[in-house]
């Protein structure tokens, strides 16, 4: 019987995920694999003690005692962040342990460095957490899908934003009220920035492209909008119109270039991911071969996250003991074929629109607002008044458009905001194209 033995860089929720995860699965592992997987040192520079259950685990609060163990197979980062997450990475490979992380910001800035580090030391990434806690994204997507041409991908990609928008949609409550209530649950963070202005979709979705299309996708390719500026004012226009509100990452491959966004969206409320609400992730893909594939569950927690590493952990494992070390590559393209993206224009984006445009209760305010569309344009598919019976409140006119693109509504809404009789900048928010 083979032992691998594990290092962890960090014992917090996920670390704890995993450790109790190798323990309570320690026979089935053994029976699926043949290998014993022993989680020997943790470092952690917080932790005095170990939970129960732990007591055969080194405690250190020196990382560097994991990078020159000899003993030490795979070392496992979960402290987040950039630094020193990179150079702790950085310093296993060099030390030729093979590494797991579910650092997404990490791998969506420095992921080209860490895999081409990893490629010269012969060693292995393990990063299916990055994306999706427990949904097996990443491994699907890699080997799962390997014999597609990915069209596209798109999906509800971090759990806080959507329980946000869940509960705004089935309560009416507004963002404020609902972030805080989430942050009280504990499924927003004290700061949560990164959550619910879609930075942490967009990190996802670098890595997800990266994979997809063989390139090297960077944070810094993809369009990001958050959806603190929705009101309840807009869903409830949507739920009229037959739409639920998500914020959604979207991709699609035209070829010689790709989409890259992060923003809400209308989503039709037949539409498999109108149907995914609360903390639920749901990552669809279309692949020219199979077709559209769904995957649906646990975007984050100490266990399915936990899992997720588990399961980089055993296939690594399973690749020390048959000698099969980078049988897939860590992006799926081997690295000599990975290339630098071109990304689509956002103002080439096309698509159907939404626009809440608040007005002063005026004669001639929707002719002026229709005659800047008509000027551009974008045709339009419907629209809605909402007013109050005080002549002094200002009155919101909703539409939607026809297919129009995305350089065409910016010069429109700049004209009309600067309009005398608009009182507040309109809202636009993008709505799913049919596939």
């Amino acid at each position: 019987m083979k032992e691998i033995r594990i290092g962890i860089i960090g014992f917090g929720t996920v670390g704890e995920g995993l450790g109790r995860t190798l323990l309570a699965q320690q026979e089935r592992l053994l029976q699926k694999t043949g290998i014993s997987y022993l989680l020997a040192t943790v470092a952690d520079i917080s932790r005095t003690s170990l939970p129960t259950g732990f007591e055969h685990v080194t405690l250190t609060q020196n990382a560097d005692d994991i990078f020159v163990d000899p003993r030490i197979d795979i070392v496992v980062e979960l402290i987040g962040g950039m630094e020193p997450a990179r150079s702790f990475l950085l310093k296993a490979i060099e030390n030729g342990k093979h590494v797991v992380t579910a650092n997404k910001a990490l791998l969506s800035v420095h992921g080209t460095e860490i895999f081409a580090a990893a490629n010269k030391n012969n060693v292995e990434v393990g990063f299916e957490a990055s994306v999706g806690g427990g949904i097996p994204v990443i491994k699907a997507l890699k080997e799962g899908l390997v014999a597609n041409r990915i069209n596209y991908l798109k999906g509800i990609m971090n759990g806080t934003a959507n329980y946000i928008l869940s509960q705004m949609t089935d309560r009416g409550t507004p963002f404020d009220e609902v972030l805080a209530k989430a942050q009280e649950l504990g499924f927003a963070e004290a700061d949560p920035t990164y959550d619910v202005e879609g930075i942490d979709t967009a990190h996802k979705l670098a890595i997800l492209m990266s994979i997809a299309y063989g390139l090297n996708v960077h944070l810094d390719d993809i369009s990001v909008e958050g959806i603190s500026s929705i009101m309840p004012i807009d869903i409830q226009f949507a739920k009229q119109f037959g739409y639920r509100i998500k914020l959604l990452a979207i991709s699609r491959n035209h070829g010689d270039h790709v989409e890259a966004r992060v923003h809400p969206t209308m989503v039709p409320n037949d539409h498999m991911l109108a149907t995914i609400n609360g903390a639920y992730n749901g990552i669809q893909f279309q692949g020219d071969t199979v077709g559209d594939v769904l995957l649906y569950g646990k975007g984050a927690g100490m266990m399915p996250t936990g899992s997720a590493v588990a399961a980089d952990v055993v296939d690594i494992g399973r690749n020390i003991v048959t000698g099969a070390i980078n049988r897939v590559p860590p992006l799926s393209y081997l690295p000599e074929h990975l290339k630098a993206p071109v990304i689509t224009p956002m103002n080439d984006l096309v698509c159907p629109f939404y626009f809440r445009t608040t007005v002063q209760d005026k004669p001639g305010a929707l002719a002026q607002i229709t005659g800047i569309f008509s000027k551009h344009g974008i045709s339009i598919k419907s629209m809605m008044q909402q007013s109050d019976d005080d002549d002094d409140a200002p009155v919101y006119i909703v539409f939607r458009t026809h297919l129009t693109t995305e350089g065409s509504v910016n010069k429109a809404l700049v004209e009309i905001d600067a309009l005398d009789v608009c009182i507040a900048p309109t809202v636009k928010i993008r709505l799913m194209n049919a596939e």
